[in-house]
């Protein structure tokens, strides 16, 4: 058994096993955290989309807020305010840089005005530990929050020499005591982590089911876009294991499939403006 399925009992590690038609266990209430967004160029999220140099587009920053009456959970957690020189040493304040965000749109600022307090979140959930999804994790060192990510991911963003490789900055996380999870995993009722390699080797979406709104896949990086997704599939430029990915692809349509599942992707700036915002709107 995994380090967070021995820390959530009597709830059971289990596969996904819902499907249509049966009664799912679920939560109270979902809210997406728009962070403000990122520049990057589009050839990292679709290959062949740029005929002639970089072609910059705007890259939302995702987090979901998700409340259960078993506790509340935190996925993922952006890009950190001080980003222009943390993100210095592998250049990521230049090919990435988290430009398209206002005071208010901090993660803190928006916990805060929605009402949450850092040490009221009982576990954040990282997707992966790229700078741009584990850039806020320090905030939650010193709560009672259960930091949880990936065995895979945690194994590798620990393993490799240097401060960074990739999109990994070891600064992000190094000090935080991560928990891990490994294959598909419910760790709350009505919400389930589904291991979806490629984008790194440990990257993960989160399937939440809801009463009203059915259910929800987030795909964070495993799926940037939902021309992505397709079909026909369209392969991303920034990804580790192409072969994984493909794979992964398939898998999440196939749930998506079985439970009719709306599809949240990683960094898709057309799906935003359609997606219910906390604090004004909540999937219920």
């Amino acid at each position: 058994m995994s380090d967070i399925g021995r820390l959530c009992e009597p709830i059971p590690e289990v596969a996904i096993v819902s499907t249509k038609g049966l009664r799912m266990r679920t939560v109270d209430r979902l809210g997406v955290v728009v962070c403000g967004a990122m520049h990057c160029d589009r050839s990292s999220m679709v290959v062949g989309s740029n005929s002639a140099g970089p072609n910059w587009v705007e890259s939302p920053s995702l987090c979901v807020l998700v409340e259960t009456s078993a506790g509340t959970v935190l996925w993922d957690t952006s890009c950190p305010r001080d980003w222009r020189t943390r993100w210095e040493p592998q250049g990521g304040n230049l090919a990435n840089p988290y430009d398209l965000v206002g005071d208010d749109e901090y993660l803190d600022v928006q916990l805060n005005n929605i009402g949450v307090g850092l040490d009221e979140i009982d576990y954040v959930v990282f997707s992966h530990l790229h700078i741009d999804h584990a850039g806020n994790g320090h905030l939650f060192k010193d709560t009672n929050a259960k930091l949880i990510c990936s065995a895979d991911e945690k194994e590798f963003a620990f393993g490799f020499d240097g401060p960074f490789a990739g999109g990994h900055l070891k600064r992000d996380y190094e000090d935080l005591s991560l928990e891990t999870v490994s294959g598909d995993t419910e760790i709350l009722p009505g919400v389930t982590l589904i291991q979806a390699p490629g984008h790194t080797v440990g990257s993960m979406a989160m399937q939440v089911d809801l009463e009203d709104s059915g259910t929800m896949i987030f795909t964070s990086d495993s799926v940037f876009l939902g021309e992505n997704f397709g079909p026909p599939v369209a392969k991303p430029g920034f990804v580790t294991d192409l072969r994984m990915w493909f794979a992964s692809v398939e898998k999440l349509r196939q749930i998506q499939e079985r439970t009719d599942a709306t599809m949240v992707f990683g960094h898709d700036a057309e799906q935003v403006p359609r997606l219910k915002r906390a604090p004004e709107m909540w999937y219920v």
